[in-house]
């Protein structure tokens, strides 16, 4: 065998070997991983209604994957300062977001986004959906929905309804409402559910769009009244609460979402082994107990059906965003 022809065998053998733990490292970083603890991204502020979730959640799914999950909040610009925060992270699944609605709005709402929403993200696992409530005070006029939707109708932009903030989920699935019924109520933004809570005390406003989270306690202990919910079945944790669609206008739905996501470019094994253990850790037992009060509906979703969910609600709060004229950012 003459020395070119050794050469080139001798490079081709050392080319396979230096390839073979190319395809075999994701494999093999999955079946290691996580080798340390995960972080995972609050863009809200402390003891609201997502970092209430993600704090149940993060004991959970550490326990399934048998390291710690540390809640670190980073609030701010609508959610964007955190979710930036985990966009240019290292594509290791050792940081996650937990998104909201919000992450779906701001694709349209922030003109320039620090981010590519479609392309820096890398869907993992639904968290679950939750109710949107229409609330007011018990000595309210308005008994029902149809009487609000009434009421707007004849005398419109007279009612006033708050919420947590221009651009939210709770002022888009409002704005909705106003589209689905063609009536105009007048918004009034608040920073935070907390603020629009004490002003519907105080008379200041005829109603509050809300998530489920922020008026549960008050509905259960009758400072509220709830006219309805936003999702398009009845939750079992509002019984007695009719849906907008029951109420008149069947095509409306507007629920609240919680979603993991990761740095784009994770790779797919990683991404695997999170979707089933954020899916075992929400449906089970322990974690329902927790969030029951919520409404939350958990429909496991694999990572590609997450993704497709996500570009539809785009889409959807897209045409929202654009009709109602609302800007953000």
């Amino acid at each position: 065998m003459s020395m070119c022809v050794m050469r080139r065998l001798c490079s081709g053998v050392l080319a396979a070997v230096a390839a073979w733990p190319l395809w075999l490292a994701p494999a093999a970083a999955a079946e290691s991983w996580p080798s340390r603890p995960i972080r995972l991204v609050v863009p809200f502020t402390p003891g609201g209604g997502t970092d209430t979730l993600a704090r149940s959640l993060a004991e959970g799914l550490g326990a399934k994957l048998g390291t710690t999950v540390v809640v670190e909040n980073r609030p701010g610009a609508g959610s964007m300062i955190g979710s930036d925060v985990v966009a240019r992270s290292e594509p290791d699944g050792y940081t996650l977001l937990i998104a909201t609605t919000a992450h779906a709005i701001n694709a349209t709402l922030i003109p320039e986004l620090p981010y590519d929403t479609e392309k820096d993200f890398a869907a993992i696992a639904l968290v679950g959906k939750a109710p949107n409530v229409i609330a007011v005070r018990p000595d309210s006029p308005l008994k029902t929905l149809p009487d609000m939707l009434a009421k707007a109708k004849a005398h419109p932009g007279e009612l006033t309804y708050g919420s947590s903030g221009n651009g939210t989920a709770v002022h888009l699935a409002a704005e909705l409402l106003k589209r689905e019924a063609s009536i105009d109520i007048t918004h009034v933004p608040y920073r935070g559910a907390g603020p629009a809570l004490n002003d519907l005390y105080g008379g200041q406003i005829d109603m509050l769009f809300a998530t489920a989270t922020a008026v549960a306690p008050a509905v259960q202990r009758g400072q509220l009244r709830a006219l309805a919910i936003t999702p398009a079945q009845r939750s079992p944790a509002w019984p007695g609460v009719p849906t907008v669609a029951e109420s008149g206008l069947p095509n409306y739905q507007a629920d609240v979402w919680y979603a993991i996501f990761a740095a784009g470019g994770t790779p797919g094994p990683i991404v695997e082994k999170l979707n089933k253990a954020v899916i075992a850790t929400v449906q089970s037992a322990q974690f329902k107990k927790r969030t029951e009060s919520e409404g939350l509906a958990s429909p496991a979703m694999s990572p590609t059906e997450l993704e497709s969910y996500v570009d539809e609600e785009v889409e959807r709060w897209g045409h929202v965003v654009r009709d109602a004229g609302i800007r953000g950012g």
